[in-house]
């Protein structure tokens, strides 16, 4: 389903350049899609078992396996052309530790870099399918408010059975700009631009993430809770 649902339409006629990193592929469902469009793919996995099964799946090919911390990763700024993240940001258990991995997708980019991903939207059944596992769906207000404090151009937002997003890496060179917290393109509508915004950026709280309030142009009533088939993690 990510593969042809998801990642088809998300990405249709959008160069991926040609070396991209994907946080936290899990069991690889979108692993093996986007390795045939780059020529270089790292993947950064927490969980080791996972990481190994990968490693052994992709030996001899152009995937590199990493095991880690997606938040924090090893990588030299400006070292990609893409950062990718399917159903994953769910997973991680604090809005900090969300913040903080999209600050490092923004550090590790390349000037004109694109952030892509997709993740679940919060229901109950998905609520009861993690009851033994992390489960922290991201508001999709709140992913708008991040991606633009942390300086992040030309973002699209869509919501329907799932949240979807893309944005861009401003294309100068941005240096010393994004810091970690404390501890081309339109879309299905709502599509939210930056030449749909005023410029301002909200002020940040004291634990390094956006407050929810504060100047923005996403409508609640565009952007509504949707379940999502309970076999998507």
């Amino acid at each position: 389903m990510l593969r042809g649902e998801v990642l088809g339409p998300l990405l249709a006629g959008i160069d991926l350049g040609r070396e991209l990193l994907e946080f936290g592929p899990g069991p690889g469902a979108a692993t093996g899609w986007l390795c045939q469009r780059v020529d270089r793919l790292v993947a950064i996995e927490l969980d080791h078992d996972a990481a190994a099964r990968l490693t052994a799946e992709y030996e001899g090919g152009n995937v590199e396996v990493v095991v880690g911390d997606c938040a924090r990763t090893p990588f030299a700024d400006d070292s990609f052309d893409t950062v990718a993240t399917f159903t994953m940001l769910h997973h991680l258990p604090t809005l900090a530790t969300q913040y903080a991995t999209l600050a490092e997708a923004l550090r590790v980019l390349r000037p004109g870099g694109l952030l892509v991903g997709s993740d679940s939207l919060a229901s109950t059944e998905l609520h009861a399918f993690h009851v033994d596992d992390t489960y922290n769906p991201i508001d999709p207000a709140r992913l708008l408010i991040v991606l633009q404090a942390l300086g992040f151009e030309r973002i699209t937002l869509s919501v329907d059975r799932d949240l979807r997003f893309r944005a861009r890496k401003s294309d100068v060179d941005q240096h010393n700009h994004v810091t970690r917290p404390p501890q081309g393109d339109s879309g299905a509508r709502p599509s939210l631009d930056r030449s749909q915004r005023d410029g301002t950026r909200p002020h940040l709280s004291g634990d390094g993430v956006p407050p929810t309030s504060g100047p923005s142009h996403v409508d609640r009533a565009v952007l509504p809770r949707c379940h999502r088939d309970t076999q998507a993690t």
